[in-house]
């Protein structure tokens, strides 16, 4: 597997991401955001996607929100979009928890778990960065200061390379 120059194997042991063995798609999904609108994962085609599966209840998931936030803010200008998929909640549930976050990146529900099924998720919070050709470059499991100095070099540099 050919990994983006801006991925170093330092990167991985700093930030806890386990690589994926082999070079492998993104499952695409369907699933309709806190409106109602429905979203494909392949509407981000082009942009690197850090994809998030949370739960309102989980607490490790609500002590990373804000860290996923500020790296939102800081890198949605530059091709990353954070996208955060709820499992099994409703849409009220789900907006009272972002509210309380003050939470302003998009999410996506996931109502009867079938993409949570399909991406393998066991514990939550769980996370994929899909490159910009729509390959896993890497996933990670547990929560994570998303926005630390660390996390920060390793997003500019991916950011920057512009070829994943």
């Amino acid at each position: 597997m050919t990994r983006p120059a801006a991925a170093t194997s330092h990167d991985f042991q700093v930030l806890g991401l386990q690589p994926p063995k082999e070079e492998v798609e993104a499952p695409d999904f369907t699933l309709k955001d806190l409106n109602g609108k429905q979203v494909q994962l392949r509407d981000f085609r082009g942009k690197v996607v850090f994809l998030n599966f949370f739960a309102t209840w989980c607490v490790p998931c609500r002590l990373e929100m804000p860290a996923m936030e500020r790296l939102s803010r800081a890198f949605k200008d530059k091709g990353l979009v954070v996208l955060a998929v709820d499992i099994k909640e409703s849409a009220k549930a789900v907006r009272a928890f972002l509210k309380e976050l003050k939470v302003t990146f998009p999410a996506l529900l996931d109502e009867d778990g079938s993409v949570a099924f399909t991406y393998g998720i066991r514990p939550l919070p769980a996370t994929f960065l899909i490159g910009r050709d729509g390959k896993i470059l890497w996933r990670a499991f547990g929560a994570r200061e998303w926005d630390s100095a660390a996390s920060r070099q390793y997003f500019s540099r991916l950011l920057s390379d512009g070829k994943r």
